[in-house]
């Protein structure tokens, strides 16, 4: 659903949020002992996950349990970087116990004082904050907004040549139905001063580095001038919960159409900045080439040839999760073959399946139209007319025009990938 004004604040949310006391008491010991490899014992996956490891659409990694999840894909554990299975996106919005988890620092929170947290509005303004929970809840207008949170280095196993960095799979991604309040609503109560440039913030997460190191802080900052900063919001609410503690409670960034990398987590300080933010998160890490779709070559690179830049708005994608290549098909029977789309640059309008690797497409059904920054579910009818293997493809057009590219892509931090998804099925006859 598009943005729009929540009504009321529950009083279940005010309930669980400040109802036993002061304190939420969310994860009591958060560090990987508490993770624990869930069932019977899992057969190892392979550790490559790219084009040539099919059918694995995820990372490769154990389940494993932590306080508040379902059984997520372990990519680390310090820090905590968790992948959601395929089978969970299959609906537009992702279930919050199956979020994914994307952590830079090992020190994040795992309880929070809610007696004592206040977020902190401060620097180039006339009137500087300091808002408990209820504050935001009470004291400014609430506003809900679907939009797609997503890892920059999502799909980064697939790259060729690999690169660093977390092997994610598909998975570092979800959608979710974020309420709470608008960022512009905060800067205009503390009263932004001329001259000012940017807003930074920073959340409770901090690494084991000297304190005035990039090992330490997690900081990063939008223009006052980037249009993103009247949809941004402060989000104290997600799909009608509070927020996972692993998710960023009390309160997160959600920053629609931009990678996660903005969306900081355990909100805590917003800076107006008078000057350009040059940490860095900034500067040095989440940068791509400064080309058409960030796309480069190692020899170029090597060369010292590329213009990195901050990485900043999701591509446009589109993926197949169902059927997933793990069983056979009945040879002419109907399947219902489908998947999620979204871009960060507005609404998904169509939807294009082939059964011959791209060679021929035709449209799919759309579901319904949650928003420009949501996930769009799509769906069609297959009956596979002969035996053998298949290879499905799926590609995604927005209403900006953009549309899902097969060419080859590489950049040297695993960024912005978007290449055409596929998947290999096999058809037989049934016994």
């Amino acid at each position: 659903m598009p943005e729009k004004d929540s009504g009321k604040i529950s009083r279940r949310f005010l309930l669980k949020a400040l109802g036993g006391g002061a304190a939420w008491l969310g994860l009591s010991k958060l560090p990987s002992a508490l993770a624990q490899v869930s069932g019977q014992a899992i057969k190892p996956l392979p550790g490559f996950t790219g084009p040539d490891a099919n059918p694995y659409w995820g990372a490769a990694g154990p389940f494993v349990i932590y306080p508040q999840k379902l059984p997520l894909i372990q990519i680390t554990d310090r820090p905590v970087q968790l992948e959601t299975p395929r089978h969970y996106f299959l609906t537009p919005f992702t279930p919050n116990a199956a979020f994914y988890v994307r952590w830079h620092l090992e020190g994040i929170p795992n309880a929070v004082n809610l007696s004592k947290w206040r977020l902190f509005l401060e620097g180039n303004v006339e009137k500087s904050l300091a808002l408990s929970l209820s504050d935001l809840m009470k004291q400014f207008k609430p506003v809900s907004i679907a939009a797609v949170n997503q890892c920059s280095g999502n799909s980064r196993s697939r790259f060729q040549p690999r690169v660093p960095g977390a092997q994610w799979g598909n998975g570092a991604m979800g959608n979710a139905l974020f309420t709470g309040v608008r960022l512009k609503d905060l800067l205009n109560s503390a009263r932004v001063r001329t001259g000012s440039v940017q807003v930074q913030f920073e959340g409770l997460e901090k690494g084991r580095g000297l304190t005035d190191s990039a090992s330490y802080r997690f900081l990063k900052s939008l223009h006052l001038n980037d249009p993103v900063i009247h949809e941004t919001i402060v989000a104290y609410e997600m799909n009608g919960e509070p927020l996972p503690m692993l998710n960023g409670f009390p309160v997160r960034l959600v920053v629609p159409g931009k990678f996660s990398t903005f969306w900081i987590k355990a909100l805590t300080w917003i800076r107006v900045l008078k000057e350009p933010d040059t940490n860095f998160w900034m500067t040095k890490t989440y940068c791509v080439p400064d080309t058409p779709r960030g796309n480069t070559t190692p020899e170029d690179v090597k060369n010292g040839r590329v213009n990195m830049v901050p990485v900043g708005t999701m591509p446009i994608r589109s993926f197949i999760v169902t059927p997933d290549g793990s069983g056979k098909i009945p040879l002419e029977m109907p399947v219902t073959v489908r998947g999620i789309a979204f871009s960060g640059y507005g609404r998904v309008v169509k939807v294009e399946f082939s059964d011959d690797d791209g060679k021929a497409w035709k449209k799919t059904r759309l579901g319904v139209d949650y928003g420009r920054y949501s996930f769009r579910t799509w769906e069609t009818t297959w009956i596979p007319k002969r035996i053998g293997k298949y290879m499905l493809a799926v590609q995604a057009t927005d209403e900006k025009g953009n549309v899902q590219s097969d060419e080859d892509y590489w950049n040297p931090k695993g960024y912005l990938w978007n290449k055409i998804e596929r998947q290999e099925v096999t058809v037989d006859v049934a016994q």
